[in-house]
């Protein structure tokens, strides 16, 4: 009688993120971390302490999050999926470096989906457990985010999150959606991110040099942006430390 031999490209831990550097402050934090590509998507796979995680960067929007969750599933069948990255506050509460946790995920389109988490926010210690919003688009101006969060009830917007909760549904994956809040209603983002930021993360040179052109200080602006993302970043990867130890031992349990 052989051993099975080890299921190697099998993760524990799966997370979702559009950016790279939404999720590069925790890969940070994982051991032998392998990096391959892959139908213009970045998995990255490495050990957090004896846990196997796996992420993959997808880019922005529903379409390319459905696409990045359903490989991601398919290549290292995962105990549990996080949609994890940057997020925008929809509520006065919520401040930069909040953290915000999903029970429920609507879109702008009628589709809402409910998620079984029986957690409790902790506004004091930057804690907040509610509704996300998928958008269609970066909202990027705060009278628009505090239209968005009164019309919809909702704390934070993204632009991927029910997304990935489809997917796992329909593949009968355990799904948690982790963001941390990267701008909220303190100020607009710059303009020129709209048409700076490309679908898959990646700067638009031409355009970021037309915006230089157009308006001199939007570089100041532009690297302002980039400062709080990699601070916001940092906050993500340290709540994650404890939650993904968590979901490795429930999922642990429940086997």
């Amino acid at each position: 009688m052989t051993d099975t031999p080890p299921d190697l490209a099998h993760a524990d831990i799966g997370l979702v993120a559009a950016l790279p550097i939404e999720i590069s402050a925790f890969m940070d934090r994982c051991e032998k971390v392998r990096k391959y590509k892959g139908n213009d998507l970045t998995f990255r796979g490495g050990k957090y302490d004896r846990i196997k995680i796996a992420c993959v960067e997808g880019g922005m929007g529903f379409a390319r999050a459905r696409t990045a969750t359903q490989a991601l599933i398919d290549a290292h069948s995962p105990a549990f999926v996080l949609s994890v990255g940057f997020s925008g506050a929809l509520h006065a509460d919520l401040k930069f470096g909040d953290i915000v946790i999903a029970n429920a995920i609507c879109d702008v389109h009628g589709q809402q989906l409910f998620l079984d988490l029986k957690m409790q926010s902790d506004p004091p210690g930057g804690l907040f457990v509610g509704k996300f919003l998928t958008a269609d688009h970066i909202v990027r101006t705060v009278d628009e985010k505090r239209e968005l969060g009164a019309k919809y009830d909702a704390l934070a917007v993204d632009l991927e999150s029910l997304a990935v909760a489809q997917v796992c549904r329909d593949a009968k994956v355990r799904f948690m959606a982790v963001r941390v809040i990267s701008d909220d209603l303190t100020a607009d983002l710059p303009p020129e991110i709209l048409s700076v930021v490309g679908a898959t993360g990646a700067v638009r040179i031409g355009a970021a040099l037309g915006a230089l052109w157009k308006r001199p200080g939007s570089a100041t602006d532009m690297w302002k942006m980039r400062d709080h993302a990699i601070k916001a970043a940092g906050k993500l990867a340290t709540f994650l430390d404890g939650v993904v130890v968590q979901l490795h031992e429930a999922s642990k349990s429940a086997t």
